[in-house]
């Protein structure tokens, strides 16, 4: 019997799976897709001949005919990009992904000499789809495939899902199969028409777009918000037994005590100074706090973000890493559905681990929400006794999400934890006050998982309320009234957003991940402190395409689209059905959006008062992907006329802080618009004008202009002289943050702006070394000065952005061309005491070069330092072949080998006698700054090894390593690493 093939989508997958199965298994990785629709491009070249002749009949045709032939060309081309033709029976055209021809190649090897190939890739829809798309790649009879699923990756699952091997699901391949025809139709055709009639570089999504409009949307509800002024008034009280009590005013009479300036708040505090406070009311009564439900993927992208602060994107990776290495269940699920060995398992841990009072009679159940994949399971360990120390090997962030999923699925399955909640009512006058406190009487499941911060409800403490009477009458300490402002609607942040798509039914498990990162890297939307603002562009697209596809951007038509696919993977409707529905009623729409004069509108610039400084038309304020600037009117006017003089924009408002009344106070601080009244954002256009334009901008004209004296935020040095034309350089913001540019129009000079508010160092022009050819590309490189010092770079960057750090022997030759700054770092030692090149580094924490030599790409322990003019050594470079990792172990087997002694026993003597001596070469050693001397000093070692002196002391480190290591300076030489 031949060896069976299993194919698996990534690599770390593969490796966990091989260690559960026998030898008559090979597993294979296909690495993520194998083949998809075309990423792009044209049509393939035509023949010279047949363009030539086409080129012919089409100057015979009528301007009808032209236009008419020109239209069908272009669909033709389109659809020839896109790879689905969705006018003829949605016909695709798969190509192997680029990269991937070699492991399409090995794994038809693989599959023609195995008697079965097993598809073990996820257990999604899309997992579904690879693996349909791995049998078509791979050819041959449909009987040799079978398809296996599992939850986990453990040695249980795993035998189980081999013993019980299915076929592939073509209902669930066509459904997601469906879903990439929809986003590949919007997208494609959509985004042309966005580049004509709004501007270039702009794409669109079936969902994405969706989720653009939700953040857009409450944007544009912040930028309404007018904050409202109201006050709160807090009363500090002593008890008869001079315990501390404090309360806060809640009515005034009947009503609720809500003053709106600070003179009604003065005037209560006045009555209250006069009054009399009595306890009126004291209650108590016992409450409880559920154990929260297992982590699905929205909520587990929550927690992760609130708790861990981690984004969305990130989240899934580190999960998916857990996952492959077969510590938690599948990480993209809707179903809080607990399997029944894994409840046992877990109730186990808490009875052995906790005690039985923290175990309920029965295990607790979680409902799932209508539609959730009950065949999934929750996201949870795959064995509870496994704690986060015990994984081993795992990156840090790994584990700290993994302790946090261990938390949940425990805390799950335990006791609800409950208290004493105390409530006091006090009486001063018309005023009534009251204070709220809570008390834990078992601690339940916040033992497992403590509850975060504002888990109490609002207006509760936690914490005991001192023993009062009713009837008592309280002294009055101090009474501190509070100004506050109404906050406006909270923006959304990664997690909220996801839950808010889950609300509304938009997208699912498998999808929120990109979804948030596709709506970034599109620059609609961006992250800042966590926190979602829409861009302009983003407001712009989002208003284009509603008034053009109103059902694409309708919420509900999304989310009821969702639903149509999850009723093809169950078989209940036609895929083609569903598509071809979803096309008939969107061409209709594109056909009109398209029309020149009804169709979409067009992204139109708002004129202002201000002159062109080249040409002096009146200025306009646009809106590009880039974002807002100001351009000259005379833009469109005819080649001879045109004026293109642009004025960059630099926003004037900082982010808010990140508190509650931040956005608020910030909302207080904007202009309103004249026009509408919404806030409006700043910008400078330069030291001595402020721009104000009305948030609703371009849809709203309204806009001020404000004079003054103004400097951006963010830098508080001296003016900048430019270094390469001696102007003045201004601090600007662009896409990659702030940044200096210079001020004279010819030149086009900039220098960043660090994190620690200084400029960065002016740079030098790049080098050109077409002696080094790159590694990984047919290039050569360029040595660079960036803000992270010196290194080499591909000359043909963008196209090829290969970089590595340079070797001092390969920059002397070229000393001539280097800037004299830089002349220091041709003088260090080329190589190390064992002969290893040496590397130029540069360390961002000290701001300044080093050298060091280095082992399979990492620090060897020797490096040199540029001081006082003079290159000093530090650390110990180890021998060849020996890790860093290895040294201590190395040290310790060596005094088994006496025989590897220069000179027998003596030197192990005199090694022994001379401790002191062996600490030398540790020591800060000056290296003379030539070139020919430090390769010297290099060879030096390897001379000195007849002597018998020198012989001695290289045993030393073998005769007592333990002694060597305890040494302070060895200490020092490891921190220098």
């Amino acid at each position: 019997m031949g060896k069976s093939l299993v194919i698996v989508e990534s690599p770390a997958k593969a490796k966990t799976i091989n260690k559960y199965l026998g030898k008559d298994f090979v597993v294979k990785s296909s690495i993520g897709h194998i083949r998809d629709l075309p990423s792009g491009g044209g049509e393939k070249l035509q023949d010279p001949k047949a363009r030539s002749a086409q080129a012919a009949l089409t100057r015979k045709m009528s301007p009808a005919e032209k236009e008419a032939y020109r239209e069908a060309r272009a669909k033709s081309q389109l659809i020839t990009r896109m790879g689905v033709d969705p006018e003829h029976g949605w016909k695709a055209r798969y190509e192997i992904l680029p990269g991937k021809e070699k492991v399409a190649e090995e794994l038809r090897r693989l599959a023609k000499s195995a008697d079965v190939v097993y598809l073990a890739t996820d257990l999604d829809r899309e997992g579904e789809a690879i693996a349909w798309h791995l049998a078509e790649v791979i050819g041959g009879e449909e009987s040799k495939f079978r398809r296996v699923v599992f939850n986990e990756i453990t040695q249980k699952a795993i035998k189980a899902a081999f013993a019980e091997p299915g076929s592939i699901d073509m209902d669930r391949v066509k459904a997601q199969q469906a879903r990439r025809f929809l986003d590949r139709v919007v997208g494609f055709m959509i985004s042309p028409l966005l580049w004509k009639k709004v501007a270039r570089g702009l794409s669109a999504g079936r969902v994405q777009s969706v989720a653009v409009r939700l953040v857009v949307e409450r944007e544009r509800e912040i930028h309404a918000f007018e904050p409202d002024e109201y006050w709160e008034l807090h009363a500090d009280t002593k008890t008869k037994g001079g315990q501390a009590l404090v309360l806060e005013v809640r009515k005034d009479g009947e009503e609720a005590f809500r003053p709106v300036s600070a003179a009604q708040a003065e005037a209560a505090v006045k009555a209250l100074g006069k009054a009399q406070f009595k306890v009126v009311q004291r209650e108590d009564k016992p409450t409880r706090s559920n154990p929260p439900t297992p982590f699905i993927t929205s909520t587990l992208q929550q927690a992760a973000s609130t708790r861990l602060g981690f984004g969305v994107k990130k989240t899934m990776a580190m999960a998916q890493r857990l996952y492959e290495a077969g510590f938690i269940t599948y990480m993209r699920t809707d179903s809080t559905h607990l399997a029944e060995d894994a409840i046992q398992a877990v109730r186990a841990y808490i009875g052995e681990n906790f005690g039985p009072d923290y175990l309920p009679e029965s295990p607790n159940v979680y409902a799932s929400k209508e539609g959730a994949q009950e065949a999934h399971e929750a996201i949870r360990p795959t064995n509870v006794a496994t704690t986060a120390s015990g994984l081993g090997d795992v990156e840090r962030d790994a584990e700290r999400l993994y302790a946090l999923i261990w938390q949940q699925f425990v805390a799950c399955q335990m006791q609800a934890a409950r208290y004493t909640s105390t409530r006091i009512e006090v009486e001063a006058g018309s005023y009534g006050l009251r204070a709220r406190g809570r008390v834990i009487l078992f601690d339940g499941w916040t033992r497992v998982l403590p509850p975060q911060s504002g888990g109490a409800k609002e207006g509760e403490d936690e914490g005991v309320l001192p023993e009062v009477k009713v009837g008592e009458i309280l002294a009055l300490q101090k009474l501190r009234p509070s100004q506050h402002f109404t906050s406006p609607p909270a923006r959304y942040t990664e997690a909220s957003l996801v839950k808010e798509l889950e609300k509304r039914g938009i997208g699912r498990p498998s999808t929120y991940a990109a979804i948030i990162s596709t709506i970034q890297d599109r620059g609609y939307v961006r992250l800042e402190k966590r926190r979602l603002y829409a861009e302009k562009m983003g407001g712009i697209v989002t208003d284009r395409l509603m008034e053009s596809f109103q059902d694409l951007m309708d919420y509900g038509f999304t989310a009821s689209m969702e639903e149509s696919l999850d009723e093809v993977a169950e078989a209940k409707k036609a895929w083609t059905a569903v598509l071809d529905e979803f096309y008939k009623d969107f061409s209709k729409k594109l056909c009109k959006a398209e029309d020149e004069k009804k169709g979409m509108r067009p992204n139109d610039p708002v004129d202002i008062a201000l002159p062109c400084p080249t040409c002096s038309r009146p200025l306009q304020i646009r809106t590009a992907s880039t974002g807002v600037f100001l351009g000259c009117s005379g833009y469109a006017l005819p080649p001879k006329e045109r004026c293109t003089k642009t004025l960059n924009l630099v926003p004037g408002d900082e982010i808010a802080e990140d508190d509650d009344e931040a956005e608020g106070r910030q909302l207080r601080s904007r202009r309103r618009c004249p026009k509408c009244g919404t806030a409006m954002d700043s910008y400078l256009i330069d030291s001595t004008r402020k721009l104000h334009v009305c948030g609703n901008s371009p849809n709203c004209p309204g806009y001020e202009i404000e004079e003054g004296e103004y400097k951006l935020k963010g830098y508080e040095g001296p003016v900048l002289e430019c270094d390469k034309c001696g102007h003045e350089m201004q601090l600007k913001s662009g896409r990659f943050g702030k940044y200096f540019g210079c001020t004279n129009p010819d030149c086009k000079n900039t220098r960043k702006l660090l994190r620690n508010g200084q400029a960065a160092p002016p740079k030098s022009d790049p080098v050109a070394l077409p002696e080094l050819r790159c590694e990984k590309v047919d290039d050569y490189y360029l040595l660079r000065d960036g803000a992270a010092g010196l290194f080499l770079a591909a000359s043909m960057f963008p196209k090829n952005r290969e970089t590595r750090a340079p070797l001092v022997r390969e920059l002397v030759p070229h000393r001539a061309e280097i800037a004299s700054k830089y002349h220091f770092l041709l003088d260090a030692p080329a190589a190390d005491p064992e002969g290893r090149p040496t590397v130029i580094r540069y360390s961002r924490k000290t701001a300044e070069h080093f050298v060091q030599s280095e082992l399979e790409g990492k620090p060897s322990g020797w490096r040199a330092v540029y001081r006082d003019g003079v290159w000093v050594s530090e650390g110990l470079a180890p021998k060849e072949g020996a890790s860093k990792s290895g040294k201590a172990a190395s040290a310790k087997k060596t005094p088994a080998k006496p025989k590897k002694a220069t000179v027998g026993k003596a030197p192990a003597a005199a090694a022994k006698k001379a401790p002191a001596k062996k600490a030398a070469p540790a020591k800060a050693t000056a290296v003379k700054a030539t070139t020919t001397k430090a390769k010297a000093v290099a060879t030096k070692p390897k001379a000195a090894a007849a002597k018998p002196k020198a012989a001695a002391s290289k045993a030393k480190p073998k005769a007592v390593p333990e002694k060597a290591a305890a040494k302070p300076k060895a200490k020092l030489i490891k921190k220098t690493k």
